[in-house]
């Protein structure tokens, strides 16, 4: 019998020994997300894969809100942020760490997620707005842009489902799992 596991069976991390445990060197940049739920997904998602960073950049919101808690689920607690004033301003320091900054935006020359090669596996990936997407002149300073490839008549995923599905395939591409 194929019995679904109960939530003390699962072996999850308490918050303390989440925080001492080995990060991947993936930070997301959250480049002016207006939806408080989206902020708190995303919360929850690096936390699921075990991001170094996020940074909350321009109108993004921070914690502690209720909004973002209802949807972080406590991943606010565990997961390490950092406000920045400007998405620029989280590349720039980024860049300056070694990172490889790469907007995950529909540009003329994103390369394709499922054809994504990193050379460098410190990478920071800038997510953007719901409505304008990742600014240009975030783009113009970035090292690159990948595109998450669709087949339907939309031509874009919501911001935490996209966060999702690029952390797993970076993560399954560099053997970070």
């Amino acid at each position: 019998m194929n019995k679904k596991l109960k939530l003390a069976e699962l072996n999850r991390l308490s918050i303390s020994e989440y925080a001492k445990s080995e990060k991947d060197p993936i930070i997301v940049i959250l480049d002016n997300i207006r939806s408080l739920n989206n902020v708190g997904s995303i919360f929850r998602t690096c936390d699921a894969f075990a991001v170094e960073k996020l940074f909350l950049c321009g109108i993004t919101a921070q914690p502690p809100h209720r909004e973002i808690r209802k949807t972080a689920i406590g991943a606010t607690e565990s997961v390490n942020w950092e406000y920045a004033q400007t998405t620029n301003q989280a590349i720039e320091s980024c860049k300056a760490l070694g990172y490889d900054c790469y907007a995950i935006e529909q540009t003329k020359n994103s390369i394709s997620l499922d054809k994504l090669v990193l050379k460098n596996k410190k990478i920071a990936l800038i997510l953007g707005n719901e409505v304008d997407g990742v600014s240009q002149d975030s783009i113009d300073i970035c090292n690159g842009s990948i595109e998450v490839p669709q087949w339907g008549t939309k031509h874009s995923f919501n911001v935490s489902v996209t966060t999702g599905i690029v952390l797993w395939e970076i993560k399954k591409s560099t053997s970070l799992i």
